[in-house]
């Protein structure tokens, strides 16, 4: 059999099980990782996994079953079961839910990869995290770590409407951090951000960071923040750097803007959402500079593919329009209760897991201006980046960020270093005070976006640029 046949044996029996839909995802996810601390690998992971996960669709009740066994039988069992599981939950469920039409036919989508990962040998690989780190050692480092990241991952879809996909997503990305600790005092240095950078690519990513060039500045910078001033309090301009805005949009707008926490349907690890379907299309968001997209075709970020795992192909639309709230992150189910027409966002981090809306690529298009034009522009302010901690409430309303290293602004130049920079604000308020905004867009990824229970592990792209904020509160209240 080949894993289309399985697939399609899943779906048949969901079918003649009684359900009114079905679908079915066969996966092969291979995953390596590795980390080393002060010149030494101290971790290697690696693990191979294969499964076959089955939803079937009774009245408004979806039901999901997943095994590891690929066999004929075994998927047939697996497709009765999920709409038996359907039929359990549909008996104290409402009327039937509609899913929201899309294409249904054969499709191919494969990401781009000039250097397969997995295999470039891991005495590279080795190298590369334990010179960085024990580059940054040498540098003044109490304790410095490197990570890489790896997962190729192989999907093939069916569903009962007869959609018939397969992808190949390759995914990597590597990251260093320098901690230098003092008297009562920890600072930390992270490139190129906090927890790395992904993206789906190959290895060439990777490279391209070159980590070990940045590994002596990280050091230093660690080092000079243990003495540096703490940053002031009080309300002033505020800019950010590319890595900490794209947090920014993932907590206060991705979140926020994905329509299963809008209804009140999921609440795990972030909340629910401050949003009302009521206002879509005329809340005033942020300033007219912002402009924030979902957009799973963006080659290379790490958000991208080319179909969903309900077989909805990629494309691109609007979250926020000129600072209007105008989309949302959905499903076909999500999407046809609240009347709108496009699903899209819908992804499992594994064949055993049920899939919901996830986020793919949702970040700021360009601005018109650059990080030297915004500073200059800047009489007084505080200039932040890289983001240390993160806090915000169960509605994705209110927030506070810390950040590794901010600098003084003052009369349109960058001056002195500060340690231990945070802000906090109100999402709206925050987004509406939002002045200039760089045009040098940088693609970052997060692939530790955790969501539902049993807990899913999202792989996020986020495009972003510096901005600024007006009068944001900085500091922390004495």
């Amino acid at each position: 059999m080949t894993f289309f046949d399985v697939a399609e044996a899943a779906v048949a029996a969901a079918l003649d099980a009684g359900a009114r839909y079905a679908d079915a995802r066969v996966m092969h996810r291979r995953y390596e990782s590795m980390e080393a601390r002060n010149g030494a690998v101290e971790e290697l992971n690696s693990d191979e996994s294969a499964g076959l996960g089955v939803r079937a669709l009774v009245g408004s009740s979806w039901g999901f079953y997943a095994v590891p066994d690929l066999s004929d039988s075994a998927a047939r069992l697996a497709g009765a079961r999920a709409t038996a599981i359907a039929k359990a939950s549909a008996r104290v469920a409402g009327p039937g839910v509609d899913l929201v039409p899309t294409t249904a036919g054969t499709g191919t989508w494969v990401s781009e990869c000039l250097i397969d990962p997995l295999a470039v040998p891991l005495s590279d690989k080795g190298d590369l995290l334990t010179h960085a780190t024990k580059t940054m050692v040498e540098h003044g480092a109490d304790q410095a770590t490197g990570v890489y990241q790896i997962w190729d991952t192989r999907k093939w879809f069916v569903s009962s409407e007869g959609h018939r996909i397969d992808q190949h997503v390759r995914e990597c990305g590597a990251g260093i951090q320098a901690t230098a600790i003092g008297e009562g005092e920890t600072q930390v240095r992270s490139y190129p951000a906090a927890r790395g950078q992904y993206g789906t690519r190959g290895w060439e990513l990777v490279q391209g960071l070159d980590l070990l060039a940045h590994a002596p500045r990280l050091a230093d910078e660690s080092r000079a923040l243990l003495t540096a001033p703490l940053c002031p309090s009080g309300e002033t301009a505020l800019i950010l750097g590319g890595e900490q805005l794209f947090l920014q949009i993932h907590e206060s707008v991705g979140h926020a803007i994905e329509l299963d926490r809008i209804l009140g349907w999921e609440a795990a690890f972030a909340g629910t959402s401050w949003l009302d379907l009521a206002q879509l299309g005329s809340l005033r968001y942020g300033s007219e500079l912002m402009n924030v997209t979902i957009d799973p075709t963006l080659p290379g970020a790490l958000g991208s593919f080319g179909f969903d795992d309900e077989g909805t192909p990629a494309a691109k639309r609007y979250a926020v329009k000129d600072g209007i709230w105008v989309g949302v992150l959905a499903g076909r189910d999500s999407a046809a209760l609240a009347g709108l027409d496009y699903g899209g966002s819908v992804r499992a981090d594994g064949w055993a897991r049920l899939p919901m809306v996830r986020m793919t690529n949702v970040g700021l298009e360009p601005g018109p201006h650059t990080l030297e034009q915004i500073i200059a522009e800047t009489d007084d302010g505080v200039f932040m980046e890289h983001n240390r901690s993160w806090s915000i409430d169960d509605k994705r309303l209110n927030f506070q960020f810390g950040c590794e290293i901010a600098y003084e602004v003052k009369n349109g130049k960058r001056g002195r270093m500060l340690r231990n920079p945070t802000y906090t604000g109100i999402g709206p308020k925050f987004w509406q005070s939002m002045d200039m905004l760089s045009s040098e867009i940088e693609y970052w990824g997060t692939p530790n976006c955790g969501k539902g229970q049993p807990t899913q592990v999202g792989h996020t792209g986020h495009p972003s640029a510096p901005a600024r904020f007006q009068n944001v509160r900085v500091g922390v209240r004495a």
